[in-house]
């Protein structure tokens, strides 16, 4: 059952049980940032918090994000994130570009789009200034950040957290789709020092196991679990 947890007076949190999707009201539309993974009538649950229009915004489309998306005729994505989502997840509908830098008015709440490729290609941040929050997706998160296959890439990864630098003025929280909610923004700086030494391999791994049937290696940065493919 999906727990709904209101953050603020106009901004909503989804728990699945670990993966979380939120609603973000401006005073003329709605904007559902993600769509769950198991939750029905996502469209529905959400019309019981607003009766403002509602769209939908996908910070990228693995199977955990894009679940409801079928409710939807169109959603926001990056572009970069078209493959995952329709040939990797088998996903269909329309999809409105969106690129780094684009604002999308809600109505005395704009909400400005950052790119953060590296978890998968098109994976973007929502960064919310009336409320000084960043909405991270699945970069910045102190769970499991899955980093193993062939659309996850650690440099590309690692110089999307350093983009961020150009931001720290503007967030105070940051809420992200899995772990603790909020995390703050040291841990953007955790998960760079942490991800060169994954990527170095000068960081113990801890785990050799499968996930989906593919071979992985479970790296417990103390910051969050990186999870890579195999040497």
């Amino acid at each position: 059952m999906t727990g709904i947890r209101k953050l603020n007076e106009q901004t909503w949190m989804f728990d699945e049980g670990g993966v979380y999707f939120y609603l973000l009201c401006g005073d003329e539309t709605a904007l559902l940032l993600d769509s769950g993974m198991h939750t029905e009538n996502v469209r529905e649950l959400a019309g019981t918090l607003t009766d403002l229009p509602l769209v939908l915004m996908n910070t990228h489309a693995d199977r955990d994000h894009i679940g409801g998306n079928h409710e939807f005729e169109w959603f926001y994505m990056d572009p970069a994130e078209a493959s995952n989502f329709y040939n990797t997840q088998k996903g269909s509908g329309l999809f409105k570009p969106v690129y780094h830098g684009d604002i999308i008015s809600l109505g005395n709440r704009d909400l400005e789009v950052i790119a953060l490729p590296g978890h998968t290609p098109g994976s973007i941040a929502v960064l919310d200034r009336k409320y000084r929050a960043l909405f991270s997706g699945d970069p910045i998160q102190d769970g499991r950040i899955f980093m193993f296959g062939v659309q996850r890439e650690m440099h590309a990864y690692r110089l999307s957290l350093k983009r961020l630098d150009a931001y720290r003025n503007d967030f105070d929280e940051i809420y992200p789709c899995h772990g603790t909610v909020p995390v703050y923004p040291a841990l953007i700086d955790e998960l760079y020092e942490a991800s060169g030494k994954v990527l170095e391999r000068s960081l113990p791994f801890t785990e050799d196991s499968s996930r989906f049937g593919t071979p992985i290696r479970v790296y417990h940065a103390g910051c969050a679990d990186f999870i890579t493919d195999p040497e």
